[in-house]
């Protein structure tokens, strides 16, 4: 049995009296034991972010950014660790992990870069004789403490854009990692917990998601960022009208191929890796391409190559692009997704098979409206292909969907891209390349039932708090 690993409750590693074990999606084995918090210890860590909402907001805009910094560049240091542990626990094969390390070095430190200048707006009142000599100055205060859920496709980049932005507006925060990737969440906590931040300010506890509702109706927790499966987005906003909500929730996301794109084997070989990269476990996956009739069958051999070419197998193996799902049910799920669509008329041209938790890259073709498949976000390295004619009918079927997280349209013509910008019921169109594409300092949500709010640090920062207004009165401006 290996160590316990504890948990971090107001930044003291700290243990309960129940274990969470944690496995490899991979060959099931034991990746480590995770301390899981008793109902006492979740009341003391909530209380503690309430009672340092007043020494976080006053902490220094140079105390934030240099641990901000620090947590940063711990990260770098530790890379291969993170990027280990992330593999172990979660599956993703050490490409992607590696690529998610970066990022979230990149993460902190752009929050610890905005920390520094969140200093909020003036505004001339004179423009209106009424308000001679009178200045508004206009800066942005925390909402309170924050609940932040994470999910289990990016244990480490996903927790950060929950933690980093908290910091860098002096917002208390408690954490709550997925169930199955405890682990790097709780190696953050400890780089968290070697700063100067107030040590109540941040807690991570994994805390079982059947003992989470009374958290979330908690009204000392104010602000509550969720990412995961909309059906348990929603249901939070129904159990928390009156409360602030960030919801990241679900896609499935559509790319269109039109026929002015000059390298077709470019775009195939792109799409064919984002369709399937973590598996497939990422809500904006490629899940869904588009391509012009004119195109259409080049495209579709090209893009049927380009999957059949991914190389596949053990996570921890160099080279690996495909890992496994997270767990059997996710990996019987898609297969039955997959069955459902061809009993329905689709065709298979590629995969649809699975060992264990291992899901063969997959290309159909041809499925049926009313499918799962067409109408829901199938989370598993899974993408159907449709043809069209002209624009008008690429980008009503884009819209067609109850999802709108990101689109993707590879064209050259500005004009298009101008278009795509303003039609598209998505929340990022991403030009030249897939909408798997996310660039960390940008602003990152959905529209319709791909959820609320925005992420992103500055973007996140500013959702995490609300506008307080002081007017100056009788200057000489």
């Amino acid at each position: 049995m290996p160590d316990i690993t504890p948990f971090h409750l107001s930044g003291v590693p700290t243990t309960g009296a129940d274990t969470l074990r944690v496995t490899s999606p991979w060959d099931g084995s034991l990746v480590g034991v995770v301390s899981v918090p008793t109902e006492a210890q979740v009341e003391r860590a909530v209380a503690d972010l309430d009672a340092v909402r007043a020494e976080a907001l006053a902490t220094p805009a140079h105390v934030r950014a240099a641990a901000l910094d620090h947590i940063s560049a711990a990260l770098s240091a530790r890379a291969e660790e993170f990027a280990a542990l992330i593999t172990a626990e979660n599956g993703k094969p050490l490409f992607w992990s590696r690529g998610e390390v970066a990022r979230a070095v990149s993460t902190f430190r752009w929050a610890a870069e905005e920390a520094r200048r969140f200093s909020g707006d003036l505004q001339r009142l004179d423009t209106d004789a009424a308000a001679t000599g009178r200045l508004a100055v206009v800066r942005r205060f925390p909402r309170g403490p924050v609940l932040g859920i994470a999910p289990f496709n990016f244990p480490l980049n996903l927790v950060a854009h929950k933690v980093a932005p908290a910091i860098a507006v002096g917002a208390p925060i408690l954490v709550k990692p997925a169930p199955a990737t405890p682990l790097t969440a709780m190696l953050l906590a400890e780089l968290i917990a070697e700063t100067d931040l107030p040590a109540r300010m941040v807690s991570v506890l994994p805390v079982p998601n059947d003992r989470m509702a009374p958290l979330v109706l908690d009204p000392r927790l104010t602000v509550v960022s969720f990412t995961g499966s909309g059906p348990v987005g929603w249901a939070i906003q129904e159990q928390a009208p009156r409360k602030h909500l960030t919801l990241e929730l679900g896609g499935n996301a559509a790319v269109v191929v039109n026929d002015d794109w000059p390298d077709l084997t470019a775009a195939a070989e792109r799409i064919a890796l984002f369709a399937n990269y973590q598996a497939g476990q990422s809500c904006i996956s490629v899940q869904r391409v588009l391509i012009h009739t004119a195109v259409h069958d080049a495209f579709v051999e090209e893009l049927v190559t380009a999957v059949e070419k991914l190389t596949t197998g053990d996570p921890t193996a160099e080279g690996v692009q495909v890992g496994p799902v997270i767990n059997d049910a996710a990996a019987e799920r898609i297969i039955a997704w997959v069955d459902e669509a061809r009993d329905a008329g689709a065709s298979v041209l590629t995969g649809g098979t699975r060992q264990g938790r291992e899901v063969a890259p997959t290309v159909l073709s041809d499925v049926p409206a009313g499918t799962r498949m067409a109408e829901e976000e199938i989370f598993g390295p899974v993408l159907s292909v449709a043809r069209f004619t002209d624009l008008d009918e690429a980008f009503t079927i884009v819209n067609s969907s109850k999802y709108g997280l990101q689109a993707g349209v590879f064209t050259t013509d500005v004009r298009v891209a101008f278009r795509a910008h303003r039609e598209l019921e998505v929340g990022g169109v991403i030009i030249g390349d897939v909408p798997s594409y996310r660039a960390d300092q940008m602003p990152y949500g959905g529209w319709k039932q791909s959820g609320i709010g925005r992420e992103g640090v500055r973007s996140a920062m500013t959702d995490l708090t609300e506008e307080r207004v002081l007017v100056l009165t009788g200057l000489d401006l």
